[in-house]
């Protein structure tokens, strides 16, 4: 497996390059996971304030009726520009420099948030979802791609997790603000849900505008690193990539340097080991756009197999996040009370989502942590979670569901997000892969905006047991692609898949791709 190639001859050495590490890793994680934390959580509070804002009178103002609600949630126009924003937004990111392109996405979706006070019919909403979608779309793709190239691949989960936990504690938040903010109903002419948009929406307005100023582009460009930490920072990301080594179809360089282009500025990256290959270093670096990496990542089964098992999170994910607050009042809860009590389930969930993730990285571990957390949801539909709730005969017994359902599914987020950054390797492979998945898993929606409608209060057995099942697929798709990785990874070690070498150098030979390698490598193994 790959390693730091930065060399240690002697103990103080080592030392060193331990020290510099941790001191890299600290500036990294305060500069770029609160902005992206604070970001997600203005973009989980948007997105939910809507279910917050139906309680605070949003049905009754704007005339819904029947399943019109549920249709707002589940447009076909919202989802066919959120899907179709997605890969595309992350083949731009490269360009558009993820510092900016990711808090833009998000001011966007902060001024449409806004504009949903103006809003007074069901045909205003449906519109205002349809410029959603569009801004949200390729906001989490963005995301991951962007830490994929600035941690290693087993420092991935821990800090998405530390984000993604912010999704958590944004449901805490979204009850509170809310509470809060209906209390200003009337003031300015104006309803309490009117206000839960207007505030909510200039709040990530804000927030957007000063993670542009904080976000750095890359490594190399770091502001906040010295020189030194941002050549020792780029070198140590790149040994990280197993195609770098001497087996590569590319021959070994001597020592030197190598360019790391980033738009107009170039960093002078030393390359510290003798048999580090430096066109292969260069090529990474600055991979140019190809269609055949765009296809390579189509059609990966590792990208199939995770993206229609976070579909099935999604159903389940979105149907809590989205209905919590209706389920609540179901259970004889109203107003401010029912707000309240739409909090304490997300506590346990993000603490959960961050031990997880922490032990994930230590591990190198992202499959077997779903298929341990996602039993808590499925048992907790049956003993805890969902099959609890449809069984239970006691508004407090389902209450209690809800916590179970929440510590199943938050915590495998991360780890399946963090799956196909691992096993694709190449930019625009990556670019594609994850996208890819969002997109399916977010199809998601159309099931989960329907699976939980008035008339099945206050048990909600349909939606619960429509989740149910699909966090039960997840489970078995989520042990298929372990199973895969595990017998790929065996292929490998047995020498089994070294004709990979000879076929790569044929297509670049032929012209047919300068795109690096990367995970058709022998020597590359599959994170689980």
């Amino acid at each position: 497996m790959p390693s730091d190639k930065v060399e240690a001859s002697s103990p103080n050495a080592m030392g060193t390059h331990q020290h510099m590490t941790k001191r890299i890793l600290w500036k990294l994680d305060c500069h770029i996971l609160p902005p992206l934390a604070i970001l997600w959580l203005a973009n989980f509070i948007d997105r939910s304030n809507i279910g917050n804002a139906r309680i605070a009178g949003l049905e009754t103002d704007t005339h819904l009726v029947g399943n019109q609600f549920n249709t707002i949630l589940a447009g076909k126009l919202f989802y066919v520009t959120y899907l179709a924003i997605e890969i595309p937004s992350n083949m731009v990111l490269k360009k558009m420099k993820p510092n900016r392109w990711i808090p833009l996405l998000v001011c966007l979706w902060g001024i449409v948030t806004t504009l949903t006070a103006l809003v007074n019919n069901f045909e205003g909403l449906l519109a205002i979802r349809i410029f959603l979608g569009l801004c949200e779309g390729g906001l989490l793709p963005g995301m991951i791609l962007y830490l994929s190239n600035i941690y290693k691949r087993h420092e991935l989960q821990l800090r998405v997790g530390i984000f993604y936990a912010s999704a958590s504690l944004s449901g805490a938040f979204g009850g509170l603000l809310a509470t809060a903010i209906t209390k200003m109903d009337g003031v300015g002419g104006l309803a309490g849900w009117r206000w839960i948009f207007i505030l909510e929406g200039i709040a990530t307005v804000v927030v957007a505008a000063m993670a542009a100023l904080v976000l750095p582009e890359g490594l190399s460009t770091a502001y906040f690193l010295t020189e030194e930490e941002r050549v020792f920072a780029v070198q140590r990301f790149l040994s990280d990539d197993v195609t770098l080594s001497p087996s590569s179809p590319q021959s070994p360089s001597p020592v030197g340097t190598i360019e790391e282009r980033k738009g107009e500025d170039v960093v002078q990256v030393e390359v510290a080991d003798t048999t580090t290959p430096v066109k292969t270093i260069r090529k990474e670096v600055e991979e140019k756009f190809e269609w055949s990496e765009v296809v390579r990542g189509l059609v990966d089964i590792q990208t199939w197999l995770t993206g229609i098992a976070y579909f099935g999170l999604v159903v389940s994910l979105y149907s809590y996040s989205l209905f919590l607050p209706t389920i609540v009042t179901g259970l004889g809860y109203s107003g401010p009370e029912a707000q309240l009590h739409t909090v304490p389930p997300y506590v346990p969930a993000a603490v959960l989502t961050v031990v997880v993730a922490f032990l994930s990285d230590r591990l190198k571990w992202r499959g077997p942590f779903i298929l341990i957390c996602l039993p808590f949801a499925i048992i907790a539909w049956r003993l805890p979670g969902y099959i609890l709730a449809i069984t239970a005969e006691t508004n407090g017994t389902r209450y209690i569901a809800v916590f179970f359902m929440a510590a199943g599914v938050f915590p495998s987020g991360p780890s399946i997000l963090s799956i196909l950054p691992n096993n694709s390797s190449g930019h625009y492979k990556r670019a594609t892969t994850t996208a890819l998945q969002l997109a399916i898993a977010n199809c998601g929606g159309f099931v989960a905006t329907f699976s939980y409608t008035p008339d099945q209060r206050p048990k909600y057995i349909r939606g619960h047991t429509i989740s149910l099942a699909f966090v039960s697929l997840a489970w078995v798709l989520i042990a298929c692609n372990v199973s895969y990785c595990l017998w790929e990874n065996k292929a490998r070690r047995e020498g089994r898949r070294q004709d990979n070498l000879t076929k790569y150098q044929a297509l670049v030979d032929a012209g047919k791709t300068r795109a690096p390698i990367g995970d058709r490598h022998p020597d590359f193994r599959f994170t689980l």
